[in-house]
């Protein structure tokens, strides 16, 4: 359960993490990845599905960042920094608050991949499926929207509506990866293979097939090395990805130097 759930985030994370990255929105991903710790927090608390709080939470989250963004009522970044401590501090609230929760924080913040259920497996593949089909279904489009906004609203292209389903997909694949990866490490696994295929691709789709394939080896390497040496599967699988990226850069570096 847990290599199929790794695989099937291995592979949504970079889809999405591409377009971010090009659109230089890497830091959403650790901000709605707060915000789903928060959406864990209500759902112990209130005796939820947290999972489901938290991909809800996270929806919610997205859409009300985009539309501070698209209104310019907060500037800049500086709604990423409103959510992401915000959302950090309701969580400490809320799980503080809860005498009765006997979980282990360390699995939130850095993900329980080892643990996954088979109701939580079930519904990482249907979303995962979702993700993947929209995502399929607009490539295009978003292609078109990361690379050149403007010309996109000049075209007639719903530009806003595309923004909004870009953030919606956000929040979907960091809420399920944020179970697997943890909060404080699905960014990375976002954003990481990402940067590793941008050092080999020379187009745009080879950028989304080469970030998948680094995604997925550092999925499973990291899996199986915290299996037998007995480590947070989180933090191996990105430091899998990030050694794999520092190399890829090493080699990069002595190409140009040649």
């Amino acid at each position: 359960r847990a290599l199929l759930a790794g695989t099937l985030v291995g592979l949504i994370t970079p889809l999405i993490g591409t377009f971010l990255v090009m659109r230089r929105y890497a830091l959403i991903a650790d901000t709605l990845s707060h915000v789903a710790l928060l959406g864990i927090a209500i759902g112990i608390v209130t005796g939820l599905y947290p999972p489901l709080t938290a991909i809800l939470t996270c929806i919610i989250a997205a859409i009300s960042i985009d539309k501070l963004r698209s209104n310019h009522k907060v500037y800049g970044e500086t709604s990423l920094a409103l959510f992401l401590s915000g959302s950090l501090a309701g969580a400490l609230t809320l799980l503080s608050l809860n005498k009765s929760y006997s979980g282990n924080i360390l699995n939130l913040l850095f993900g329980s991949i080892l643990t996954v259920g088979q109701t939580e497996l079930l519904m990482i593949g249907a979303l995962s499926i979702l993700v993947i089909i929209t995502f399929i279904a607009f490539k295009k489009e978003l292609f078109f929207i990361s690379f050149d906004e403007e010309s996109a609203k000049v075209s007639g292209l719903p530009v806003k509506n595309l923004n909004l389903l870009l953030m919606i997909l956000t929040a979907i694949t960091v809420s399920l990866s944020s179970q697997i990866i943890g909060v404080l490490l699905v960014g990375a696994l976002m954003v990481i293979p990402v940067l590793c295929s941008l050092q080999v691709s020379k187009s745009f789709n080879q950028t989304l097939i080469y970030s998948v394939i680094f995604s997925e080896i550092a999925v499973w390497i990291g899996l199986i090395g915290s299996y037998n040496l007995n480590l947070i599967a989180g933090g191996s699988i990105v430091m899998v990805a990030l050694i794999t990226f520092l190399v890829l850069l090493a080699f990069g570096s002595l190409r140009k130097a040649r």
